[in-house]
């Protein structure tokens, strides 16, 4: 699919204030870890994840959701009247009925003649809202849309060690497929699009690709579908299978990018789906592109679900590793297995959202290591 009239014009993000180490999750996993004589830091050695985040105990998904959205259509001053769809894409919602897209629109006040519903595709939902999003706007039906969504993974991380613990019949071998779970992290972000015309940056959404290969749907699987904050969810992974499966239909996603003209030396950045290390690692490497001009949020958010890339486009863009007038390459990636992949233009990026002290050093660091990398080449 091509674009021509769709603009990124801003995003609003929300971060957590707790953060939750992986030593700390170890801790917890103490009699575990003793009877299985696991090393401790092996769950940040295997994912590179150092730290997650979890919102406080009953927050409501909707309502990280509404101030994400109200930061995004602050920062890019678009009255409430203007948007005529929203789509709350998280895997994480309020309940089961009605949508959670609902109370959004509730809360912010917006027209009556809109769009309003939830989308669910697991690490790919806010993507998938925007192509929505974007098609609605390219057709003309509407001037602007947002596309919201928050992950709370404070249940899912306190389900799996209770049920580790819990378990006196685990090996270091059936042990594996809740590994993944415990890389999981909490994260709100909102994306707005507008018609260009209706646009003050010149943030245009240019084309996109997908691909499913669902044969592999097997690989990751949560148990039954539930919503709400008394939830106790837990997911069983096939990491390595899910590994290899999910780079392969990446490579052939990107190699479909490719081929709606969009040129290799033209990707100036490239964010990904924030899964961990070897992912990072292996799919840059598969797809033939740098590592320095990649950004990634994983090591001090985990991984944070459908909010995850946008999340990092969002402190890409925020911390000035990613700089104006790049075109940034968008590699999605989510349990099914599909895969999204976007083209972007970034002229005068706008993003909103708080900093605590935590984050802001690891924006830091992360421009300092790019510096240092591009130095050494």
């Amino acid at each position: 699919m091509k674009f021509q009239r769709v603009a990124i014009e801003s995003i609003g993000f929300t971060l957590p204030s707790q953060i939750v180490t992986s030593l700390e999750i170890e801790q917890q996993l103490a009699p575990t870890y003793e009877r299985l004589k696991l090393p401790e830091g092996r769950l940040e050695l295997m994912s590179g994840i150092a730290q997650r985040r979890f919102w406080e105990p009953g927050t409501a998904i909707s309502s990280s959701s509404v101030c994400s959205a109200q930061l995004a259509l602050r920062e890019a001053d678009v009255p409430a009247e203007r948007i005529g769809c929203l789509i709350h894409a998280s895997v994480c919602r309020d309940y089961l009925e009605p949508a959670t897209a609902c109370r959004v629109h509730a809360q912010l006040g917006l027209p009556s003649d809109c769009w309003v519903y939830d989308l669910s595709n697991a690490c790919l939902g806010l993507l998938s809202g925007m192509v929505q999003v974007a098609t609605l706007i390219e057709q003309g039906c509407i001037q602007a849309g947002i596309v919201v969504g928050t992950e709370s993974a404070r249940n899912l991380v306190e389900s799996t060690i209770a049920s580790l613990n819990a378990d006196p019949t685990l090996t270091r071998q059936s042990i594996k497929p809740s590994f993944a779970s415990l890389t999981i992290g909490s994260g709100s972000c909102a994306i707005l699009l507008v018609d260009r015309d209706l646009s003050q940056t010149g943030n245009l959404l240019t084309s996109c690709t997908v691909r499913a290969e669902t044969r592999h749907h097997g690989l990751c699987q949560s148990d039954g579908d539930q919503a709400g904050g008394a939830m106790q969810p837990l997911m069983h992974t096939d990491s390595e299978r899910l590994l290899q499966a999910g780079v392969g239909v990446g490579q052939r996603t990107f190699q479909q990018l490719l081929d709606l003209g969009v040129a290799r030396e033209q990707i100036d950045y490239t964010v990904s789906h924030q899964v961990g290390a070897a992912h990072r690692r292996l799919m840059l490497q598969q797809l033939g592109l740098s590592g320095e001009s990649d950004y990634s949020t994983f090591s001090w958010l985990g991984n944070t679900g459908s909010v995850a890339l946008p999340t990092a486009l969002a402190m890409g863009l925020r911390s000035g590793f990613i700089t104006p007038d790049s075109r940034v390459a968008l590699l999605g990636i989510g349990s099914g297995i599909n895969s999204l992949m976007m083209m972007t233009h970034w002229r005068q990026p706008l993003v909103a959202g708080e900093l605590d002290a935590n984050a802001q050093q690891h924006l830091a660091d992360s421009v300092h290591a790019n510096r240092e990398l591009t130095l050494e080449s």
